[in-house]
């Protein structure tokens, strides 16, 4: 396993049976981890950035077995934020909290034209700010008008490579199309982010080892992966769930496979160990999105049961952010943080 580890440290190269070797041994997970943390400090330094997230809308068309956010919850109470308050959060976050960039998420909410788009786009660009977008599937073209209109990144999880199993959690969708999406969204010129769930039913480790060669088959500019966590009026709702290891031994493999790519530690992880982001922060990963939806929207934005700081207003979770941060001896990112090939 060691010698495993020593190779993707420097060649940053493994086949699938040795993603397999070292995904099934928990024999070297501290120094899997410690590689992962090297292999970051060396490609993309201590800095860790931070990207303001906007939830902007809990309306989504699909219904995926495994999202509180899918469209047959009707135990949900759903939001859309208007025009004016999406950008008064993002001026709030980089003239007031100093954030470099800022993340539009929502469901695949259709009110959301791509001419609305791209005008909130523009607005919140002469804020001098890098703009990340994560609201689904669109075509080329759309992706082309988010660029043109100002947008630097798009995130689309692939969430699992399994075709069978994605199409299974994700019915009437197609895997073909998601990752003919994120083909396009290179195309267009936007930096490409993607990312998976560790441990849905029928996943396995033939499954991850698949999902980090994926990543680095599309040349990947950012990967977000996080820990299954069951969802009560969801149809996984007695699912077993992921556990926070084997999250983070694919987040660290990732890494050593991909050196310089960013890799946020996910709200998914501290929900799941109290800990768990600064965990994440120390096996690989540089980037914390810390949320700034106001909190009467955040409580309905439940794509898993507890999402950590939903309690807190923006502000005091950015302080609770740079304090884990400060507490391991990093340091906020003063730039963009884009993808450093």
């Amino acid at each position: 396993m060691k010698k495993l580890i020593e190779k993707a440290k420097s060649e940053h190269n493994l086949n699938q049976e040795e993603l397999l070797a070292l995904l099934k041994s928990n024999d070297c997970n501290e120094q899997l981890f410690q590689a992962a943390d090297d292999v970051r400090r060396q490609f993309v330094g201590d800095e860790v950035h931070l990207r303001a997230l906007i939830e902007f809308s809990n309306i989504c068309k699909n219904n995926c077995c495994y999202c509180g956010l899918r469209r047959d919850n009707k135990n949900i109470e759903r939001y859309r934020i208007d025009e004016e308050t999406i950008f008064q959060l993002a001026e709030h976050a980089v003239r007031n909290m100093g954030l470099k960039t800022i993340v539009l998420q929502s469901g695949e909410d259709m009110f959301f034209t791509t001419d609305k788009l791209c005008r909130i786009i523009r607005r919140i660009k002469t804020l001098d700010t890098a703009l990340t977008l994560s609201i689904g599937e669109k075509s080329l073209e759309e992706y082309e008008a988010y660029r043109q209109a100002g947008a630097d990144r798009f995130l689309l999880r692939i969430e699992t490579t399994d075709r069978r199993l994605y199409e299974e959690l994700d019915p009437g969708m197609s895997w073909k199309k998601r990752a003919e999406c994120l083909k396009n969204i290179g195309l267009s010129g936007l930096e490409t982010g993607s990312g998976c769930l560790v441990g849905l039913p029928g996943q396995t480790v033939e499954s991850y080892a698949d999902d980090i060669l994926f990543f680095k088959q599309i040349k990947a500019d950012m990967i977000g992966i996080g820990p299954f966590i069951p969802h009560k009026d969801t149809p996984l709702k007695d699912a077993a769930g992921g556990t926070l290891t084997m999250a983070l031994k694919v987040m660290a493999l990732t890494r050593l496979l991909l050196p310089d790519i960013n890799i946020p530690a996910t709200t998914a992880m501290e929900t799941l160990e109290a800990d768990g982001q600064v965990k994440a922060l120390q096996a690989g990963a540089n980037v914390i999105m810390p949320n700034v939806t106001l909190t009467q929207y955040r409580k309905h934005y439940e794509l898993y049961p507890g999402k950590s700081a939903t309690n807190y207003t923006p502000d005091e979770s950015l302080c609770k952010v740079k304090e884990k941060i400060a507490a391991i001896g990093r340091s906020v990112g003063q730039g963009y943080g884009s993808h450093r090939h």
